[in-house]
């Protein structure tokens, strides 16, 4: 039980983090970033949940929304950008997880 509810708050608790790692690489769309959390990290969460999560992230300036691409018949694909507010949030939750781990080993 007690390892279970660290890897929720690891993962599912924290998407943010993995979120921003994906967007230093490249823009993606919400559905792209729900796929990549499973694929990459073996995270898997509600579609709402990554909206959610993105919608706060754009509030804080973590994120930016960037182009838009129409697919036929389908509403806009918005696909979002990291800004340097967020590239330095990452590296401030990279150096906080590093520094926890170290006083752990």
């Amino acid at each position: 039980m007690a390892y279970d509810r660290l890897v929720r708050k690891l993962t599912k608790e924290n998407l943010w983090l993995y979120i921003l790692k994906m967007l230093v690489e490249e823009s993606m769309y919400a559905y792209e970033i729900k796929k990549a959390l499973v694929d990459r990290f073996n995270i898997s969460a509600a579609t709402v949940t990554v909206y959610v999560v993105l919608h706060k992230m754009e509030r804080e300036g973590l994120i930016k929304t960037g182009k838009r691409m129409s697919v036929l018949g389908r509403p806009d694909r918005i696909y979002y950008d990291i800004t340097d507010e967020g590239i330095q949030t990452l590296q401030r939750g990279r150096d906080f997880i590093n520094a926890s781990l170290k006083r752990l080993i």
